[in-house]
């Protein structure tokens, strides 16, 4: 991990926590985000730390395990960070789902917080 870029290391740990939080105790995500933060979660759109802990708090599955096919991330010259993930998720019991998720991220008082969070299944309608 010390051949990445700087930016690489925090994306790519800052994705291992977030899916851990996610997959083992949802309520702990409120973390990450700050009251100015933003979440579209399948269109519908979030503002404020209360309201992305409250949405993702109350997702309709109990159990849930993310596995990360690929991610991304760069630098923005503004001192952020961008990352994008695509992985499959598998809830409860239904089948398993592919997914992209968008983030982006920023240093704020020495800890990264997510400022903007972009959720999406892959899911095709071909009728």
């Amino acid at each position: 991990m010390g051949d990445k870029p700087v930016w690489e290391q925090i994306g790519s740990s800052f994705i291992q926590h977030y899916y851990q939080l996610f997959d083992n105790d949802r309520t702990q995500l409120d973390t990450i985000y700050i009251d100015a933060s933003c979440l579209t979660w399948e269109g519908q759109q979030f503002q404020g730390k209360a309201a992305i802990a409250e949405k993702l708090s109350s997702l309709p599955f109990q159990k849930i395990q993310h596995s990360i096919t690929a991610q991304d991330h760069q630098p923005k010259p503004d001192s952020c960070i961008i990352s994008m993930v695509v992985g499959q998720l598998k809830a409860d019991e239904d089948p398993i789902m592919r997914f992209h998720q968008m983030f982006l991220l920023k240093n704020i008082s020495d800890a990264w917080v997510c400022t903007n969070d972009m959720f999406r299944l892959a899911l095709h309608n071909f009728g």
